[in-house]
């Protein structure tokens, strides 16, 4: 599964997942919040791909009518409202163990900057933890295992083959164009993909 395939997948499951659309050049973009542009391609690599992250609606869509001219039509730009990442990391589903690893902020400071806070092992009654056990807080553990049953279902097949499937999330605050955070703090998957 690709990223595109990731993105309607999500957009399908009964997780909370970034309210994401596609960008076609005529949507507008409020101002008084700041906005996430992201590219998925059809075909061929997906890493790695352009991407504006927290800019405001004038910038956002510049970037966005020039990426969609770039992609042509190789791909999709798809773009939501920027969310203030408190706490994100990544849930790994396989048939026999459940991997979360988590971050402070954002989940590049994992991805990019190799930073982790904890890695949690989960087979069986069993749970192995390498950091900070205490990063994560009980009811935060709680609300990341309670979908690992609807994940398992959705993806039963590719698990019977013995792939695995790679979530990324954010425990999050909606927040205004100054970047300060509004409303409360909600779980948001924002990537799933086969590994």
């Amino acid at each position: 599964m690709n990223k595109l395939m990731g993105f309607y997948e999500l957009k399908n499951m009964r997780l909370p997942s970034i309210p994401w659309r596609e960008y076609t050049g005529n949507e507008f973009m409020d101002g008084n919040y700041l906005w996430t542009i992201r590219s998925a391609v059809f075909a061929g690599d997906d890493l790695n791909l352009p991407r504006l992250v927290g800019a405001d609606s004038s910038t956002a869509k510049e970037f966005a009518d020039r990426l969609s001219h770039e992609l042509g039509n190789k791909g999709i730009v798809i773009y939501y409202p920027y969310f203030l990442a408190n706490k994100s990391g990544t849930l790994n589903i396989y048939a026999n163990e459940i991997v979360i690893e988590a971050v402070n902020k954002d989940l590049w400071n994992l991805v990019t900057y190799m930073d982790r806070e904890v890695t949690i092992r989960i087979k069986g009654d069993v749970e192995l933890i390498d950091g900070n056990g205490h990063f994560l807080s009980p009811p935060e553990k709680k609300e990341l295992l309670r979908h690992v049953n609807e994940i398992r279902r959705l993806f039963r097949d590719d698990m019977l083959e013995g792939r695995g499937v790679l979530l990324e999330w954010s425990f999050a605050q909606n927040c205004d164009a100054n970047k300060e955070p509004t409303g409360d703090e909600y779980l948001i998957f924002y990537e799933a993909r086969t590994v």
